[in-house]
């Protein structure tokens, strides 16, 4: 049996990555490294243009009505380019509102997430493991707290965030203090978010508090592992390239048997990795029962052959890997950051022990 993408889905990432081309060149993630907003939202513009924010969004609302694989290949395309700004945010709030909400609350949201009107921000990390002092909690029909690690907050109008009753809100992102975190990777922007008596709309179509909001941040996570595979397979693509092109005692370094060895190493690694996102979305899509715990391996397994493509295609470059001239280190941080995103690999790796029975 052949599992392999259709025409339709090679045509969708062919088609974000022509526009990413344009729309995320490799000064553009610099200036978005440098704190230009302007890049991201450009990035973000782009992408709403071509309906990537509707994708999740069932087609009786307007949206496109497709799954988490074809998401899945946009989230790979965008970290492939490095590319600032996105719609994760979008795409969560989707699976969030078509689990968690009302028929009233679906037919609000989800037409405005599909055209773009309503930009959200995601706010779900403590839900996934909270610091001391985090949390967002109600009192009194108030979300009050703070949330560590926001995406998407640039250009948000709303904050998708979960109590820690494991309820999902949805608040105006003016009615939040925002702000913004330095992290490791500067191709995104991060905020701390603080809730002060903020009022959100509950989310009240689910029974069962906390399974919509685990369901969404399933499905932020393994968007999180397409991403980083996308941004292994371009630095596994540019150590080729500059070990075919770089000479050393009158050969390629990639004449030697060592570096060969090197870029094998990581092509190997990385097909593998594709074919567990590309199952573990598949299996979420068709409804299969052990799709979190598939959603689990994939992130865990792609943060460690992230980690292994980033440092073996640096050294594949010598000391020009260091440098931002080559620029390898956008995609080397942004691999970093989706490591820890929503869980490190330790973390879902428990969590997949005990969706099996085994802790």
């Amino acid at each position: 049996m052949e599992f392999a993408l259709s025409d339709d889905q090679t045509m969708l990432q062919s088609s974000v990555r022509g526009a990413l081309a344009q729309a995320a060149t490799l000064d553009q993630v610099r200036a978005a490294a440098a704190g230009d907003s302007g890049a991201g939202a450009g990035v973000t513009a782009t992408l709403a243009d071509m309906g990537v924010p509707s994708i999740l969004v069932p087609d009786a609302h307007g949206g496109l009505g497709l799954g988490l694989l074809e998401a899945c290949l946009v989230a790979e395309t965008m970290g492939a380019s490095a590319a600032p700004g996105g719609c994760l945010g979008n795409m969560v709030a989707a699976v969030a509102i078509s689990l968690a909400g009302t028929e009233a609350q679906k037919a609000d949201w989800l037409p405005r997430i599909a055209s773009g009107e309503a930009m959200f921000a995601l706010a779900l990390a403590e839900r996934t493991g909270a610091r001391d002092g985090a949390g967002v909690h109600v009192d009194h029909e108030k979300l009050n707290g703070k949330s560590l690690f926001a995406q998407d907050f640039s250009g948000a109008g709303h904050v998708l965030t979960v109590a820690d009753d494991g309820t999902l809100y949805i608040a105006a992102a003016e009615d939040v203090t925002a702000t913004a975190l330095r992290t490791v990777d500067r191709t995104r922007g991060f905020h701390e978010l603080t809730f002060d008596g903020v009022t959100a709309e509950r989310l009240s179509g689910e029974n069962e508090p906390g399974r919509a909001a685990d369901a969404a941040i399933a499905a932020a996570r393994l968007l999180l592992a397409a991403d980083t595979l996308g941004a292994a397979s371009t630095m596994l693509a540019k150590a080729v390239a500059y070990a075919g092109g770089r000479e050393q005692f009158g050969r390629p370094i990639g004449s030697f048997q060592a570096v060969k060895h090197m870029c094998a190493e990581m092509a190997a690694a990385i097909e593998p990795a594709r074919a567990l996102v590309w199952q573990a979305a598949h299996g979420w899509d068709i409804g299969v029962e052990d799709a979190p715990l598939m959603i689990c391996l994939a992130k865990s397994h792609l943060a460690e052959i992230g980690t292994f493509v980033a440092r073996t295609a640096t050294e594949v470059h010598g000391g020009m890997g260091f440098t931002d001239l080559v620029g390898l280190h956008y995609w080397f941080k942004r691999i970093g950051a989706n490591r820890q995103l929503l869980g490190g690999p330790e973390r879902l790796r428990e969590e997949a022990a005990r969706l099996q029975g085994w802790a």
